[in-house]
């Protein structure tokens, strides 16, 4: 069975010539806009400062109270707020997918809603039942972008489980993890007969209140995948802190085990792996060959990863092990050896297991490409890539005009819904974007050869 499906990916793959390393020296910025082009170059530039991600929130209410709420808006919608999100309104969204599909591009959707690790208890299930109505929206939104004309594939979406159960269960479910006695009733099985029945669970390390919001929570998972499953969205459950990460692979586990089944067609529920942390290589091979071994289908985003600073603080002042790579090339070799043995997983299971290489550093994608041919893995199968709205659009266009799936991570709503995630995320990635000046000076070559263009011709 697998060398059939090496076969046929060998048959199927590219094999015209030898493998053609891409170029990503901003080539396809001739498909974009000047106007976008300059918007991105100001907001990349602004976003590598400092102090504007380390006082966004305080920069944001200073600038509300000195301009007013309409003026600052308007500025936000023109810069960090354009860049980076679609729209608020399902036609904004729309417009945005049909241009990025313009481009080779396709949409990875992302509902800004989450539950920080430190920040005050929910009260009740309200907050967590309107979240699960927003995921809901964002499966059909996913699903309805398809009408729009563009490149086909797998429709994917990103998921938060920490807008759907509190962090502090999470927390708990950790806890019991780590202690054998308690991890024995915490089977993904278990959890998912329950998804399914609806029987109520009883785990003896949790309160009566936590197993009561512990059952809320796999009902409100349940949901999702369901309406996932049936509008045929794939998706993609975000990784976060190491102290929830336990937790959250049990309750993606437990998912799995009820819709990642052959008859179900491919995995629907993928878990996403973080290569800065040093445990990350072996966890990502153990459930990889568990989940071959139990005939279950595969799915993985691999991410370098973008909690760095807070995890090496907390593990500073708990006194425990730092969990992270001791360096940025330490995380590069953790990520190259998580990609190799991905795309070996994919050559060998073929459509039962699918991976997104989601980074914006140009030799992943390299040695990634360059995998994918020699695999024999067809460009349209089940690798792809995934860069952020608004970011790495030199790589995202690169990829797209060769034939590759590349998905853009595109989180939606109202300014007050998206900032202060937006700020978040760039607190979380401040490398990422201080290390975005490759793709600045890009942006710089292509507008001035623009402007001297434009000079020329007018000169003559």
């Amino acid at each position: 069975m697998l060398r059939t499906c090496r076969v046929l990916y060998s048959q199927a793959g590219p094999s015209a010539g030898g493998w053609q390393p891409l170029s990503f020296d901003g080539g396809a910025f001739h498909l974009k806009g000047t106007g976008e082009l300059t918007r991105a170059l100001l907001v990349l530039r602004l976003c590598a400062w400092p102090p504007l991600v380390t006082h966004g929130l305080a920069l944001q209410a200073w600038s509300q109270r000195l301009l007013g709420s309409r003026l600052s808006g308007a500025l936000l919608r023109a810069s960090i707020y354009g860049q980076f999100v679609a729209g608020e309104t399902t036609e904004e969204v729309k417009g945005c997918v049909q241009q990025l599909q313009t481009l080779g591009l396709r949409p990875l959707l992302a509902v800004p809603t989450e539950e920080e690790p430190d920040s005050a208890v929910k009260t009740g299930e309200a907050w967590y039942e309107g979240n699960l109505s927003a995921m809901l929206r964002c499966v059909d939104l996913s699903r309805g972008l398809l009408e729009t004309p563009g490149p086909t594939g797998n429709i994917l979406m990103q998921l938060k489980i920490t807008a759907l159960t509190s962090t502090r269960l999470c927390k708990e479910l950790t806890s019991c993890l780590r202690r054998p006695w308690d991890s024995l009733e915490l089977s993904p099985e278990r959890l998912a007969e329950s998804m399914d029945s609806g029987r109520d669970l009883q785990i003896s390390c949790l309160s009566a209140e936590q197993n009561r919001h512990l059952q809320a929570s796999l009902s409100r998972l349940h949901w999702v995948v369901q309406r996932a499953r049936a509008q045929h969205v794939r998706l993609l459950v975000d990784a976060e802190y190491t102290s929830l990460n336990p937790a959250l692979s049990l309750l993606v586990a437990a998912l799995a085990v009820r819709w990642n089944s052959p008859r179900e067609g491919g995995p629907w529920v993928w878990n996403t792996y973080q290569a800065y942390l040093k445990d990350t290589y072996e966890r990502l091979r153990q459930d990889a060959e568990a989940a071959d071994q139990a005939g279950l289908a595969f799915g993985v985003k691999l991410v370098r990863g973008a909690y760095l600073d807070k995890e090496r603080e907390v593990a500073r002042l708990q006194g425990t092990e730092d969990p992270t790579q001791p360096d940025y090339e330490a995380t590069n070799q953790s990520y190259s050896r998580c990609l190799e043995l991905m795309l070996t997983h994919v050559s060998h299971r073929g459509p039962m297991c699918h991976l997104m290489v989601a980074s914006h550093n140009e030799d992943s994608v390299r040695q990634a490409t360059k995998r994918i041919w020699e695999l024999g893995i067809p460009l349209d199968g089940p690798v792809c890539f995934g860069q952020l709205l608004g970011m790495c659009d030199h790589v995202s266009l690169a990829l797209g005009q060769a034939g590759y799936a590349v998905y853009k991570s595109i989180p939606y709503g109202s300014l007050e819904e998206v900032i202060p995630y937006l700020i978040r995320r760039a607190q979380e990635n401040r490398s990422v974007l201080q290390g975005a000046r490759r793709e600045q000076e890009l942006l710089s070559q292509e507008l001035r050869r623009r402007l001297l263009g434009r000079g020329l011709r007018a000169s003559h």
